[in-house]
């Protein structure tokens, strides 16, 4: 059995299911993410393992023990847990007595409470802070404070909600680099619930994908992220060209797929007859002004339809018959003198598509 185990767990609020079915195991000392768009129920699970809300039904089981079962087992279980909210609230007082507020359930005596909150004041950045009024500070800094509040009572389990939201990305990064040093210092179980795919890959272990209260994939961050399992997965990961198609013909696992406008070559195991998506990073695709030579199965003549400049790369929409979208660096681009209007050559390896089946054939 897993660290933390959510079994058949569903939530309501006002006659609507908010969590439906859930099933996660999360291991000790690992960094679990909970992924998926913005009401999709990820703060309610947290909640929920956090035991500050009782499930409708299921279970869930903390070191093998079921916490939801008496009164004296959620609180034994609470107690080895932190939780930092997505606003994290700070009291009216200085940042180490805010840190050092945790410490008086936990029975420290002056002295301890002392090294303890200045030792982690160390650690996160805010010992130049120590007697600076909390409400003073900046959002990254306040962030910082939770995470020191959280961390000095040295936790079984770290559950961090939203943890980087509406954060500067120096702040950002400062905080991943809190949640990744309390993993290797202390070995803290973290589970945490991010909007943000970037982060999830970094910093996870294992990742679930939640959406409308459904998870809907779980597996590494390799996996959620180049083999989603439906259109849904894919639509959240960034897998922005996915297309529908019906695999044509196939020799061995390699597969003609006739889409809207044109055809597509892909390696599967799908046969011939299934309805298929056809899921194809913008960062795999190639563009050229010419038709090259290459060992890419695919390329495809098309128009420029559209170009989204963003810091030091550009989204290319492509017009092959169907839409498709290409990442490339905005230097590239520059010196290619991409613009719209200008035909095109989209290139990308057959191996580097993932095929999702829709249906089955039945021959």
């Amino acid at each position: 059995m897993s660290f933390i185990e959510v079994k058949g767990v569903f939530q309501k609020r006002d006659g609507r299911d908010i969590l439906k079915d859930i099933n996660i195991g999360i291991d000790r000392g690992k960094i679990f993410a909970l992924i998926g768009p913005t009401g999709a129920g990820k703060t309610t699970l947290l909640r929920v393992i956090d035991m500050l809300d009782k499930p409708s039904t299921g279970r869930v089981f903390f070191n093998g023990i079921d916490v939801t079962a008496s009164e004296k087992a959620r609180l034994t279980a609470r107690r080895r847990m932190a939780f930092v909210l997505q606003k994290p609230v700070v009291f009216n007082a200085s940042v180490f007595d805010n840190v050092a507020y945790g410490m008086k359930w936990h029975g420290m005596d002056r002295q301890q409470t002392r090294e303890k909150v200045d030792g982690i004041l160390e650690m996160v950045g805010l010992a130049a802070y120590r007697k600076r009024n909390a409400r003073t500070l900046s959002g990254g800094e306040v962030q910082r404070v939770a995470i020191a509040r959280a961390l000095v009572t040295r936790p079984d389990v770290l559950l961090l909600d939203e943890p980087t939201a509406n954060l500067d990305p120096v702040s950002a990064s400062k905080i991943e680099d809190l949640i990744w040093g309390a993993i290797k210092r202390d070995a803290i179980t973290v589970v945490m619930a991010t909007h943000d795919m970037s982060q999830g890959q970094r910093l996870a272990d294992r990742i679930s994908v939640l959406v409308n209260g459904e998870i809907l994939q779980s597996g590494g961050a390799r996996e959620i992220f180049t083999t989603p399992r439906n259109r849904e997965v894919a639509e959240f990961v960034g897998m922005e060209n996915i297309i529908d198609g019906v695999i044509s013909s196939c020799e061995k696992e390699l597969a003609i797929i006739a889409v809207d406008g044109g055809t597509i070559e892909a390696v599967t195991s799908c046969g011939v007859g299934n309805k298929v998506l056809v899921g194809i990073r913008p960062e795999d695709v190639t563009i050229s002004l010419t038709k090259l030579s290459t060992s890419a199965r695919n390329c495809l003549a098309g128009t420029i339809n559209l170009m989204v400049f963003d810091g030091p790369l550009c989204r290319v929409g492509i017009d092959c018959g169907f839409q498709l979208v290409a990442l490339v660096t905005r230097k590239s681009a520059e010196e290619m003198g991409l613009k719209k209007g200008l035909e095109v050559y989209a290139s990308f390896k057959a191996v580097s598509i993932h095929v999702i089946r829709l249906t089955v054939s039945r021959d």
